[in-house]
């Protein structure tokens, strides 16, 4: 109910009611004084309470004492009038409990003292800073907020929220300068600093009070006593800080940016001495002190890019900065005079900015804003020292030289010394990579690409092959026989299969097969020896079956077989030279290589050469079976699984084929009958005649016709041959035979083609409509005349492939065998519409 009670007591503006005689009687409980306290604080936050009896605001800030809610405490305070309070209690309340907010609130507000406030927080952080001890985190709070401080109330804001009032604005600021000019402090101890307050600021955030003191001068434009107060104040600052020696380079720098800011401005009243613009160079750019070198570069940058070089002698701060190896200041100076070409030797010595370089070549001889002349003096720096660049970065320095020195690429080659240097300068300028910028392509002559070859076999000797592979800019005979002086069988072989000297290339690769299952028999160190051998065998044996594998396809017969059995030869030879169980390793590995060789060779060279030729030739003839017989039986087991798969899918296929032809045959040897009892030429009932015999010929469309009618209207498709035509259907069709016309489709939804009969129907007997009709062929059997009708049908019209037909019946199998996919090429139209029977005779 506490709630509601302040609610409605505000709403009624009633808070005598609330803090008198509600508040006495809520106070006789303590759980109800708790909730009624801090049910105030909203209130208090919203400014919909302001001002509290000194009762209530003690028994506050005793209960949020208690429970550890001074943060509370301190937000009710900065929120109300507590004019009315014990000033004196709250300060101690404050200040006991670092609520430093509210207490410089309860001074400004309740007694409008805006100095004591700066006074006891600088008592907090002088005293470490004078004798150079670290600050606490508290103590660096303490110190923003006095910084913030001292920016409100010289801006003529209250501190934390609020306006000082208009009237004691003037006197605010007066008594806060007056205040940091202070010679000494009110209880100085004897080896206290002149102007104790400004140097404590400044070493506690040499920048951030210069700020402070920015944005205060802002406003000093036509107060002539706040201009005399900004005067004083940097004439303070220049004696605190010029004159100790305690302060660091970038402190110092700070302060003078500052003031090459202030005199920068157009209404600029300042007065600087420009000697100690003079002693700040000097002190920076000393070339005797190596401590802050970086640190002593940065300020003085800023100092001079806020204007502070119209402060200085120009060649002057040019020849300090150099001694002082100020390669920054160097180019800020250059750079101002349009000495480009010098900036060029700016980044060169400077060992921090060496990368940066080929970006600033890069931008200065590409975009424009930038002259001929100035180009050219660039152009021809960066050609002078190309030495240094490429040793900087090679990778780098090769993209410039590809973009804007691509014609001076045999010049620039002459120019470098040592010849690795040149090796990765050519390896990154040829060699194909993604680039940063879309480069042209280089057009340079066959020399340069073969010196890079002999420079990477020399250097790099397991690159040559793959950049042999990417580029064909080099001659094939010159970079043959570079290959060769260097022993690189690999990319020999290479370059001779790309000339076209097959047997070449096969005799290098199988010279080093060869030198490598020497080593092989020659090894006795034991398993970790013999692998890493046979590991090298193995490579060099894939080297060679790949190169057998693409010549065999051009090759005929008898130069195939040379080459795969000089290799078959290569690999048996060695074995037999293994023995004992120190081989045994050695010999099944070797085995193994030479089964692939076998297996790789059977693809060109057929079963029977391959067995014939190794037991008919002399290095094998001699031998036992027993040497040979792991490579027979491993052929014929090879030869086994590759027949038995074989006989497999053939049975697989045959399987499916008889299925799907059986299929077919049921549906071509299912029976019609007609849906009209006319022939619709004549338009007579096929049975006029009782006695005589009629032939009667029915379509898949549902027409009948009689023999002779059907004749006589000349609708046979090919002479001699029992192929009809439905003369309806192609009288319908513009006389071409084919689908069924408008009256047949009415009859029959599916369309069929009519240009071959269903049935032919022989009557020998007179039979009634209905006999006809009804009357099925139990024999689902073919005859005679019937197989040789289906042998012209598949001659005379053409269907899909018999490849398509056995690559259908491969995709079915295993699947339902009553239904196939729609997709299926048997249920395709154009095979269906072919597979209308002939005539059929039936006596």
């Amino acid at each position: 109910m506490v709630p509601v009670m302040v609610e409605y007591c505000l709403l009624l503006q009633r808070t005598d009611l609330l803090f008198g005689q509600i508040y006495s009687r809520l106070a006789e409980n303590s759980v109800a004084r708790g909730v009624f306290l801090e049910t105030l604080e909203p209130y208090i936050l919203s400014e919909r309470i302001g001002c509290l009896t000194a009762p209530i605001m003690r028994d506050l800030l005793s209960h949020f004492q208690e429970n550890g809610m001074m943060e509370s405490v301190e937000n009710c305070l900065v929120h109300m009038d507590i004019t009315s309070l014990d000033i004196q209690q709250v300060v101690q309340t404050c200040w006991e409990n670092q609520l430093y907010d509210a207490m410089i609130y309860v001074f400004n507000s309740g007694m409008n003292d805006y100095i004591s406030p700066m006074e006891k927080l600088f008592q907090m952080i002088g005293q470490p800073l004078q004798e150079g001890k670290a600050l606490t985190d508290e103590q660096v709070t303490m110190g923003n907020k006095l910084l913030v401080y001292i920016s409100c109330c010289l801006a003529g804001r209250a501190y934390p929220l609020g306006d000082i009032p208009e009237d004691l604005i003037p006197l605010v600021k007066n008594q806060v300068f007056e205040f940091l000019v202070r010679l000494h402090s009110a209880e100085a101890p004897e080896e206290e600093e002149v102007y104790p307050y400004i140097h404590t600021l400044l070493h506690f955030d040499t920048r951030e009070f210069l700020n402070v003191l920015a944005l205060t001068f802002e406003d000093f434009k036509n107060d002539k006593q706040a201009l005399e107060y900004q005067q004083r104040i940097v004439d303070i600052l220049l004696k605190v800080m010029v004159e100790n020696s305690d302060f660091t380079p970038s402190q110092v720098g700070c302060l003078f940016t500052f003031l090459a800011r202030q005199l920068a401005k157009p209404d600029n009243t300042l007065f600087v001495n420009r000697k100690l613009f003079d002693q700040v160079l000097e002190f920076l750019c000393s070339p005797d002190d190596d401590s802050r070198h970086t640190e002593r570069q940065q300020v003085l940058l800023e100092l001079l890019q806020v204007g502070g070089v119209v402060q200085f002698n120009e060649q002057r701060l040019l020849s300090l900065a150099e001694k002082a190896e100020f390669y920054q200041i160097c180019e800020f100076m250059y750079e101002k005079k349009h000495l480009y070409d010098k900036i060029i030797f700016c980044y060169l010595k400077d060992p921090m900015r060496k990368e940066e370089i080929f970006n600033y070549i890069h931008n200065i001889l590409s975009i424009p804003g930038y002259s001929t002349e100035e180009r050219e003096l660039v152009w021809n720096v960066v050609l002078a020292h190309i030495q240094e660049l490429v040793a900087i970065d090679p990778l780098k320095a090769a993209d410039l030289v590809s973009l804007h020195f691509a014609e001076e690429v045999t010049a620039i080659i002459g120019r470098l010394e040592g010849d690795y240097l040149v090796f990765q300068f050519l390896m990154y300028l040829l060699e194909p990579r993604d680039r940063p910028h879309s480069q042209p392509f280089l057009q340079l002559s066959p020399e340069i690409y073969e010196h890079h070859i002999k420079l990477l076999c020399r250097f790099s000797p397991q690159k040559v092959t793959s950049f042999l592979k990417t580029s064909e800019d080099y001659r094939l005979e010159e970079a043959i026989q570079i290959s060769r002086e260097h022993n690189l069988h690999e990319a020999t072989a290479y370059l001779l299969e790309r000339k076209g000297d097959i047997q070449g290339a096969f005799q290098v690769l199988l010279q080093t097969l060869e030198h490598k299952l020497a080593a092989v028999l020659q090894d006795e160190e034991g398993y970790l020896q013999a692998d890493c051998l046979l590991q090298l065998v193995e490579q060099s044996l894939e080297d060679l079956t790949s190169l057998c594998d693409r010549s065999s396809r051009i090759l005929d017969q008898q130069q195939r077989e040379a080459l795969w059995f000089l290799l078959l030869e290569a690999m048996m030879s060695p074995q037999k030279c293994l023995r004992g169980p120190s081989s045994h390793h050695a010999s099944v590995a070797l085995k193994e290589l030479t089964m692939k060789v076998v297996h790789s060779m059977a693809s060109f060279i057929a079963m029977p050469s391959i067995i014939q030729r190794i037991l008919q030739d002399p290095v094998y003839g001699k031998g036992r079976l027993a040497e040979i017989q792991g490579l027979i039986l491993g052929m014929l087991e090879t030869f086994n699984y590759e027949r038995t798969l074989l006989e497999r899918t053939t049975s697989l296929l045959n399987q499916d084929l008889h299925w799907s032809l059986s299929q077919l045959r049921t549906v071509v040897s299912r029976g019609l009958h007609p849906r009209q009892d006319h022939c619709n030429i004549c338009l007579q009932q096929y049975r006029r005649q009782h006695g005589a015999k009629d032939e009667v010929i029915v379509f898949s469309c549902g027409h009948l016709y009689h023999y002779q009618c059907l004749q006589s209207k000349a609708c046979t498709l090919a002479q001699q041959q029992l192929a009809w035509s439905c003369y309806k259907c192609s009288s319908s069709q513009g006389g071409r035979g084919g689908n069924c016309g408008p009256g047949c489709n009415q009859e029959y939804p599916q369309t069929h083609n009519t240009s071959l009969a269903e049935m032919k129907i022989m009557s020998v007997t007179c039979l009634p409509a209905e006999d006809l009709h009804g009357k099925v062929n139990p024999d689902t059997t073919l005859n005679a005349q019937q197989s040789h009708s289906w042998a012209q049908l598949r001659c005379s019209y053409r269907g899909p492939s018999r490849l398509a037909l056995l690559t259908e019946l491969s995709r079915s199998c295993g699947a339902e065998r009553s239904n196939l996919t729609a997709a299926s090429v048997f249920h395709s139209e154009s095979f269906q519409l072919q597979l209308c029977p002939p005539p059929l005779v039936e006596d």
